[in-house]
């Protein structure tokens, strides 16, 4: 188990840099595509908070849920209110938050899950 964190803790410095950019750029025209319905951008704040989740349970495993919890819900409310604050095209909205904590837990349940079930 000592190895997959220690394998975990290098992906996650680059994931969460890599996300803070992706969250913190300037807002761009959003074009339509095939793929796209109302509420796509709730699904993408999911997934990414989702893979975060899973990608810091991994790296520390033996955090407390509550510490977790409050680390990931935390980023998600400075990246909004950065969003809001930078004014580069990006608004802050209080259901990507909604989503991010959302993907948060199933990370770390999906996570907890698969080590519960393969080792």
């Amino acid at each position: 188990m000592d190895k997959i964190s220690k394998i975990f803790s290098k992906i996650l410095p680059i994931y969460w840099a890599f996300l803070t950019y992706m969250l913190l750029k300037p807002g761009d025209e959003i074009q339509e595509h095939w793929f796209m319905f109302d509420g796509f951008d709730k699904v993408v704040h999911l997934s990414i908070f989702a893979a975060l989740g899973f990608l810091f349970t991994a790296s520390f495993p033996k955090i407390k849920f509550i510490y977790f919890f409050q680390i990931i819900l935390l980023y998600g409310f400075l990246t909004e209110i950065l969003q809001e604050e930078m004014g580069l095209g990006r608004s802050m909205e209080f259901l990507d938050v909604v989503a991010d904590a959302i993907g948060c837990l199933i990370g770390y349940f999906t996570y907890k899950l698969l080590i519960k079930r393969f080792f």
